[in-house]
């Protein structure tokens, strides 16, 4: 039965939405925050290598978005990409295995934190520069258009979501692929997941217009900026941007306002950062937020949160168990998916 709910402020109207699925965003902003968690011991234990960013912070806007999508549409994502391919539906045991460099992990070992990868769920991958992954996610678009008209495909419209930070937004890739979104009218969504900083410069001091919603307009493109601590309030302009998408009516770029709880990295000492400001996003915790919005609407009992929080700790542990007895690749297969057989 559904239960006619009053979003938070930042939505301005009413909307439908049952226990199930406000469980099901709030199951799934868990399991990446305590995924990430983990990998932070992991890291710590030298258990992986290399660059790894961490997500926590910003899971309402990766729930948010991709819990809005359907399980043909695609997702490109970020360096920062665990929680993505998380919502997405990749297991957590096969993300884990990739982040220690497993021959059982979505990438076979070879792409780690950065490139986690998964065909089977439509993933397009976690790239390790800034804007790389425009251009990839503006071929899925077009590919889903090239389907539908030329191949007659008889199934809904294909959309992208493409995932980005506020540092990528001055690059040319953002400003021209927005262009080309428009003119071929592509089913992607733009989001922008404005945590504030770009690796240590804050947003405010390197763009000459922070309101990155704002710059659709010059592309002639519906630009939304949404609260991103509020998994409703971007599931919201996230279905109505799917909507549009999968009608043929275009793109549309949504800035969600955010914030990285941990440094750039997990090499980072995020010494850069004021506490006061540290202080007053982690009062706005995502996870928290919508935690307490349950208890206060009587969406679900205690013991069912309760419930929740242990499945997926179990998943979590069984991720890393998994990780743990995987085998290394072979050294002889050194190139075997450099090119197709």
């Amino acid at each position: 039965m559904k239960n006619k709910i009053i979003l938070p402020s930042s939505v301005s109207r009413e909307y439908d939405i049952n226990s199930h699925v406000v469980l099901h965003l709030y199951k799934d902003m868990l399991l990446g925050r305590c995924f990430e968690d983990m990998c932070a011991q992991m890291y710590y234990r030298g258990k992986m290598f290399g660059f790894v960013h961490l997500y926590n912070g910003q899971e309402a806007v990766s729930t948010g978005v991709i819990k809005a999508l359907q399980k043909d549409d695609y997702v490109c994502s970020t360096y920062r990409d665990h929680v993505h391919a998380l919502s997405k539906g990749v297991p957590a045991n096969l993300i884990m295995a990739e982040l220690f460099g497993k021959e059982t992990g979505c990438s076979r070992g070879r792409g780690g934190s950065m490139h986690i990868f998964s065909a089977s769920h439509n993933f397009l991958g976690g790239f390790a520069f800034i804007g790389e992954g425009i251009p990839i996610a503006i071929g899925a678009a077009f590919q889903s258009v090239y389907r539908k008209q030329i191949l007659n495909d008889l199934q809904p419209m294909r959309v992208t979501a493409c995932f980005f930070g506020d540092g990528t937004s001055n690059n040319g890739q953002f400003f021209e692929c927005l262009n080309m979104a428009v003119l071929w009218k592509l089913p992607i969504i733009f989001v922008v997941e404005n945590n504030q900083w770009a690796i240590g410069m804050a947003h405010s001091r390197s763009t000459s217009f922070p309101e990155i919603h704002k710059k659709a307009e010059a592309f002639g493109l519906p630009g939304i900026e949404v609260d991103g601590m509020d998994v409703l309030a971007v599931r919201e302009v996230a279905i109505s941007a799917v909507d549009r998408a999968r009608l043929g009516h275009g793109p549309t770029l949504i800035e969600a306002l955010t914030y990285r709880f941990r440094g750039h990295s997990l090499a980072d000492p995020d010494e850069l950062r004021s506490l006061s400001e540290k202080e007053a996003w982690l009062a706005r915790d995502p996870i928290k937020r919508l935690k307490n919005y349950i208890v206060h609407n009587s969406l679900c009992s205690d013991q069912e949160v309760e419930d929740l929080n242990s499945v997926v700790k179990i998943e979590i542990d069984q991720a890393v168990e998994f990780a743990m007895s995987s085998p290394e690749p072979h050294l002889k297969d050194l190139k075997k998916y450099l090119f197709s057989d």
